[in-house]
């Protein structure tokens, strides 16, 4: 079987704390695997996680990334109980520990952002402190029905800014609704998240999975390449200030595209009516 083919229903290294499925070409599952603890987030399963999105970064095989939790719940945020200690502290001081443990956490933001896959995020059940922060990472969010959603920082004596909701929260739902959320600690259900438009879909607890192993088939039917400058520009734009500077960058995108296959391929499908092939090959004509 290669890379790309489906694999078996069973996903691999199913004792993990976080496991990588590919029930579908082209797509990799990731799933928190810590049911019992509401996939709460020790440092193991954070350093699991950030392995597996490398190694899936490094998949060319793979077009599209759903990342969700086992059980009944999404991710319970930090694991106030069992949180684990990072590897190679000796001779570090309990703050240079502690400033290590944080950027553990933190950098799956980036990592998220830095993979050149999409990624779409199946919120199964509640998504509390760390865990709602995990979920702002992926370019797209769907919810089951009994997704609830908590900044739990706050109500923990703590603060609610953490893996970089005070930065995406604001740019997802604006800062009316991300200071509500951030100050007040309170919970939200899946419709009030919708209505925010914190999550992009709400579906009955047993159609999550399958809606959104369809949305993840679409798109990975589109152009590889096409996806993953999609995404570039998206995040760019985010952090650029400047009207014109942001059509530079999607010009030189779409230009760079334009000399792709891509183009006439999706002529000549919808003149034969029929699914387009997208291969990002150099376009004939041109390049010859």
């Amino acid at each position: 079987m290669s890379a790309g083919d489906t694999a078996a229903t069973t996903p691999e290294g199913a004792d993990r704390l976080v496991t990588v499925d590919r029930p579908q070409p082209r797509t990799a599952v990731v799933t928190l695997n810590r049911p019992d603890r509401l996939n709460a987030m020790s440092i193991d399963l954070v350093i699991e996680l950030d392995a597996a999105l490398n190694a899936i970064a490094e998949d060319n095989a793979i077009a599209v990334v759903v990342l969700t939790g086992a059980g009944r719940g999404f991710c319970s945020g930090l694991d106030l109980k069992d949180y684990g200690i990072i590897p190679n502290i000796d001779g570090l001081s309990v703050g240079r520990i502690a400033q290590r443990s944080m950027r553990y956490y933190s950098r799956l933001i980036l990592t998220l952002r830095r993979i050149p896959q999409p990624v779409i995020c199946a919120v199964n059940g509640p998504a509390y402190g760390g865990g709602m922060c995990l979920a702002l990472g992926p370019e797209l969010r769907f919810a089951a029905r009994s997704a609830t959603f908590n900044a739990t920082g706050i109500v923990n004596g703590l603060t609610s800014a953490e893996l970089a909701a005070s930065w995406l929260l604001p740019r997802l739902i604006g800062a009316a609704h991300a200071n509500d959320l951030l100050l007040t600690g309170r919970r939200i259900d899946a419709d009030e998240a919708l209505r925010m438009g914190l999550v992009s879909r709400v579906l009955p607890d047993e159609e999550l999975m399958p809606a959104v192993l369809e949305v993840a088939a679409r798109m990975a039917a589109f152009s590889p390449y096409g996806l993953e400058m999609t995404k570039d520009v998206i995040w760019a734009n985010l952090e650029n200030t400047s009207l014109e500077a942001a059509i530079e960058f999607e010009d030189r995108n779409q230009l760079m595209m334009g000399f792709t296959e891509n183009l006439p391929e999706a002529i000549r499908a919808f003149d034969q009516r029929r699914d387009p092939v997208y291969t990002d090959e150099p376009r004939r004509d041109i390049f010859g």
